[in-house]
Order: C-alpha cells, then sequence, then structure tokens
C-alpha cells in the first residue's frame, strides 16, 4: 500500500523516533528467481535502516520472494551490515501451513536475521515483540557508528499525507539528542 507509520520507541531509557514504511507487495517475474521492484521500494531500500521481510506460512511463494528481495536490498547495499527481521504471519492457520518453522529458521540464519513466527489476526504482542526486538538491534547499530551518518540517512524520505507532521517530530527528536530510526 506503501504508507508511512510513526512510532515512538523508548529503548535503554532512550527514545526512539521510528517511521516504518509500508512498501506494495514485491512479486517474482515468471518462472524466474529475479524480482519485480517498484521505484518506491528502490527508495525506501536506499534510506531503511532496518528490514521486516513478512511472508505467509500458507503461501509458499510469499516464501520463495524473501531470498530475492534480499539478494536485491544487498546489491543497494553491499557493505552495509543493517538488521533484518524474517516474520512468518498467519501462525494461526496452521492446518493451511506450506511454510515449515525450520524452512522460517533457515532462511533467517542463512540471511543473518532474526526469525519470528506470529499471528497479526490473534496476537499483535508477537509483532510488537519483534518491533522492539529490531528497534534494538538498530539503535545499537546506530549508536555504534559514533554519530556518523549512513549513506542512506542523507537521501530525501519518501512523501506522505503527514509528512509535515513527521518532520516536525524528527527534528524535535534530533534536537533532544535521541536516535532516529527508519524501517522498511
Amino acid at each position: 500500500s506503501g504508507a508511512l507509520y510513526s512510532r515512538k520507541f523508548t529503548i535503554d531509557g532512550e527514545q526512539i523516533s521510528l517511521q516504518v514504511q509500508d512498501t506494495p507487495f514485491v512479486s517474482l517475474e515468471d518462472d524466474t528467481d529475479s524480482i519485480c521492484c517498484q521505484e518506491q521500494i528502490n527508495r525506501s531500500i536506499y534510506w531503511a535502516d532496518g528490514f521486516v521481510f513478512v511472508y505467509s506460512i500458507t503461501d509458499y511463494e510469499s516464501y520463495r520472494v524473501i531470498r530475492p528481495l534480499h539478494q536485491h536490498i544487498r546489491k543497494i547495499h553491499p557493505n552495509a551490515n543493517i538488521p533484518l527481521l524474517l516474520m512468518a504471519n498467519k501462525g494461526d492457520l496452521l492446518r493451511a501451513r506450506q511454510v515449515s518453522s525450520k524452512e522460517g529458521l533457515q532462511l533467517a540464519s542463512e540471511l543473518g536475521g532474526t526469525y519470528y513466527e506470529v499471528s497479526a489476526r490473534e496476537n499483535c504482542e508477537g509483532v510488537h515483540e519483534a518491533f522492539q526486538q529490531l528497534c534494538q538491534e538498530v539503535s545499537r547499530m546506530i549508536g555504534s557508528c559514533n554519530g556518523e551518518k549512513r549513506r542512506g540517512l542523507h537521501l530525501v524520505r519518501p512523501k506522505s499525507p503527514n509528512m509535515q507532521d513527521l518532520k516536525r517530530r524528527l527534528k524535535q527528536a534530533l534536537t533532544s539528542k535521541g536516535k532516529s530510526a527508519t524501517m522498511l
């Protein structure tokens, strides 16, 4: 859908201003392992400080997209150590499962990310916990940069209906010596 959400987290006593870009669905090109990426997704990849890869345990095709998407991101950020989260959704639909937990764990290990199996419909706490974990990793990563800005932070953020409000909040966060993180 391309919506941009803004939330605030407190991690280790420090406030994080978080922006989450919900990108349009990415699909595989016919009979290949290449992905079809809209320009909006490429722009989001440039500015993100962390990535959440979501697939449905009831849809093997959504799982197949993850590896080529990760490879696409690595082309854009070849040397960056960017935290990522692999989230298997629809954990409440076990009878319709097409992707095993083992496959999810193996892929997360291969990509160097953290694995969560959740049900956004039945247990939003699991989703919250996953994002909290990723925020902690992003916070540590930004903190270890010694104030140096990563390449993506110099680029223009995507526009949204509440961009003025986000700019004001981001300015407040930066002037209050808080950390700012953005996530795809």
